[in-house]
């Protein structure tokens, strides 16, 4: 059984296409999630809707008990840690994250960020220890990922403006979304990243309805490959 993290990081509650002034990015993590479904329906799906309700900010106390051991934590530092427990054991558990994320500003909401600070903590997704050497996924040494234990995919699904912001087009330098996103993740050790985005979106009109057709249809297409590869290891477990 696969179990996918479903987040949604757009203020707008509604889906594009379903709703009026919804969301493009909801649209495209409903769509892969209602995909994987149709393939493998007792697939576990835990949703988690970041864009109505943002995890807290980091403050002085928060980083004070994040990195006091877990054997020294007050009962208050234990406390203020629970929604960031509960969000890495979120992360934890998944073996894909499908992550609904616009682009504002050239790079992520805040809600999101908030989330990549609260699910990246030492002792419980990255740990450093000089010897360890080189990290599997990024040009860093003694950084430990705690989440390269097994394979583990992250499906960024976007939207954007503008366009031509793909790697190789003119203003990739100024996307910091997918960059920063896949960084932070194969830095905590998930080492799978997809990502597909809607362009267009200030535009919209026919450019705006192509970009989304071919969204969905490479949606489609990954969910199929994915969905094949992660059935390869336990076809090949022993009965």
């Amino acid at each position: 059984m696969t179990r996918l993290l479903h987040l949604d990081a757009s203020p707008r509650p509604g889906r594009a296409g379903s709703h009026d002034h919804g969301s493009h990015t909801r649209r495209l993590t409903h769509h892969f999630v209602s995909r994987w479904h149709t393939l493998e329906p007792n697939a576990e799906i835990v949703y988690r809707d970041i864009g109505l309700s943002s995890p807290q900010l980091t403050s002085v106390e928060w980083i004070e008990a994040a990195f006091t051991p877990i054997e020294q934590q007050t009962e208050p530092m234990r406390e203020l840690l629970t929604e960031s427990d509960a969000l890495v054991d979120e992360v934890e558990r998944a073996d894909i994250l499908v992550l609904g994320v616009p682009m504002y500003n050239f790079g992520p909401p805040a809600a999101f960020k908030a989330w990549i600070d609260n699910i990246i903590r030492i002792n419980r997704t990255v740990d450093f220890d000089p010897q360890y050497g080189a990290h599997p996924h990024l040009r860093l040494e003694g950084y430990v990922p705690l989440l390269a234990d097994r394979s583990r995919h992250a499906v960024l699904l976007s939207s954007r403006g503008g366009f031509d912001f793909d790697p190789g087009r003119p203003l990739a330098a100024l996307n910091h979304l997918e960059p920063s996103v896949r960084t932070a993740l194969q830095f905590i050790g998930i080492g799978g990243f997809h990502d597909i985005a809607i362009e267009h979106q200030e535009e919209g009109g026919d450019v705006l309805a192509a970009s989304t057709e071919s969204a969905l249809a490479r949606i489609d297409r990954l969910v199929e490959r994915l969905h094949s590869e992660m059935a390869l290891p336990r076809l090949s477990q022993p009965a």
